[in-house]
């Protein structure tokens, strides 16, 4: 495999390094007639990325004609002011006030660590080197810390040029560099020509995933026929991200999940992903999505929330809603953290401990029905419907027993068609409210109205279910929307 372009703007500032077979200067580099062969892979180490500068017009050239390149425009404007890079230091707060015993021992009142490829020889600096790397995909990045009475702070992140490293960081950066290009883009290309890589985020060992086996398959499948290369990756594979054109996450999200920290860098390095970091933070809260139907006048079940620190809000709930009533706790997912409180010892009880882990917690009109509609929306187009039946014998569709077991209720799935009208165009529109990825409205039917229970994002599409009318065109359907997005993405 050939090795990638390394691209400087004067021939001296390689000097210090063993030679490259495909070291070209910027000014060449930019009078490159595009290939038609592979994407080319580009280490851009100009002196500066200015805007508009030559270094700023290597990635961007770089990009334009399909190669991977490090960094992207993405990277140098997100890197250019602190106002764009600032947003994304905030997912580091956790992590640097876990290293703050470290920085501590320092007797200064401000550090500063260079790092090269997410790598650096300051050990117990590894994790937040790493990190910035993930957020900033640089070759050299120096991180200055400042002290703030006793606590440290990321003050800066910029990117900085090989001939601005002293003699011993040009050792440092030369290992980084090798190790960089045999890990990350290690892999070669399949025979097969592919317009796009697409990732498929997935955990064999989860309990209730989103897919099962089989689906998974089919959308590897799927994806081939229409020119997409799918490959299915797992959590040590975050830092592969930059290798693919498009993210598709088929493990059970969460805010905090890694499920959204690779949504997270998806979106930083603009490539498409589903579902988006925002479709995961709105959906995940119960109270978020509430206040969203009432805003917009969706019909839904009467809510309230409860607050810890207010007692005087479990009696407002008694008077509002009546017993029977639901209990959730805001992030739950397949009908865990849902309880049914018949009285006010059940409500206390309940409540107490899911206040545990969460200051708010929702509750909601107890509406019992034989089944919910769930009803699939992808870029704004309904997908399928289906009905999910409750488990026998229970309020819930799932039903978690105290021993660990698990059951649940049957499902009929049809054509979008042959599902009611009112709760089809319920489900586009309430999904519009959303964004624009893919959702699974669940909506109770009783006599006279339709009624929103929540909208999820990465709903489930398991083999047998969900595809029982489409079959494999359900995922191929999928797959020519995630085409489309990539195809947007790279093309404009």
């Amino acid at each position: 495999m050939s090795s990638p372009y390394i691209v400087v703007e004067r021939l001296e500032d390689w000097e210090p390094f063993y030679p490259c077979e495909n070291l070209i200067t910027a000014k060449d580099f930019l009078g490159l007639d595009p290939s038609p062969e592979l994407p080319a892979r580009v280490i851009n180490l100009c002196r500066d990325y200015k805007y508009l500068g030559r270094g700023y017009y290597c990635s961007l050239l770089a990009e334009a004609r399909g190669d991977r390149v490090l960094p992207t425009v993405r990277t140098i404007n997100d890197l250019s002011k602190r106002r764009m890079y600032g947003l994304g230091l905030a997912s580091l707060e956790k992590m640097l006030r876990r290293d703050n015993a470290k920085l501590g021992r320092l007797d200064v009142e401000s550090y500063r660590l260079r790092a090269f490829f997410g790598t650096t020889s300051v050990e117990e600096l590894q994790g937040i080197a790493r990190q910035l790397f993930d957020l900033f995909p640089c070759p050299i990045l120096q991180i200055g810390f400042k002290r703030i009475d006793r606590t440290w702070a990321i003050e800066e992140v910029k990117s900085l040029s090989i001939h601005q490293l002293e003699e011993g960081e040009q050792d440092e950066f030369a290992a980084a560099l090798d190790q960089f290009s045999d890990n990350v883009w290690k892999r070669p290309r399949r025979r097969r020509t592919y317009a796009f890589d697409l990732a498929i985020l997935a955990d064999p060992r989860e309990q209730l995933p989103p897919s099962n086996r089989k689906a998974l398959e089919r959308f590897v499948v799927a994806g081939r026929q229409i020119g997409i290369n799918v490959d299915l990756i797992a959590k040590r594979d975050y830092p592969r991200l930059t290798e693919y054109d498009g993210l598709f996450i088929r493990e059970t999200t969460a805010v905090d999940h890694h499920t959204y920290q690779f949504a997270q860098k998806a979106e930083h390095l603009n490539i498409p992903v589903i579902d988006d970091p925002n479709s995961i933070v709105r959906c995940a809260n119960k109270v978020y999505l509430t206040e969203l139907l009432r805003e917009n006048e969706v019909a839904a079940p009467r809510a309230r929330v409860l607050y810890r620190d207010d007692p005087a809000a479990l009696d407002a709930a008694i008077e509002e809603l009546g017993f029977p009533f639901v209990l959730k706790i805001p992030d739950g997912s397949f009908s865990r953290g849902i309880y049914k409180v018949a009285d006010r010892a059940e409500l206390e009880a309940a409540s107490k401990k899911l206040f545990r882990s969460s200051v708010l917690v929702l509750a909601q009109e107890f509406m019992f029905t034989d089944f919910d509609w769930r009803i699939g929306v992808l870029g704004g187009r309904p997908l399928f419907a289906c009905k999910y039946f409750m488990s026998k014998g229970h309020w819930q569709i799932y039903n978690h027993s105290a021993t660990g077991s698990r059951r649940s209720g049957g499902f009929s799935t049809m054509a979008i068609e042959q599902a009611p009208a009112e709760a089809v165009k319920l489900a586009v529109k309430v999904s519009a409210l959303i964004g624009k990825g893919f959702y699974g409205v669940d909506i109770k039917q009783t006599v006279d109205r339709f009624h929103v229970i929540e909208v999820n994002d990465n709903p489930n599409i398991d083999a047998g279910i969900e595809d029982a009318h489409l079959g494999k065109l359900l995922y191929l359907r999928v797959m020519e929307h995630l085409y489309s997005e990539m195809e947007t993405h790279r093309y404009g």
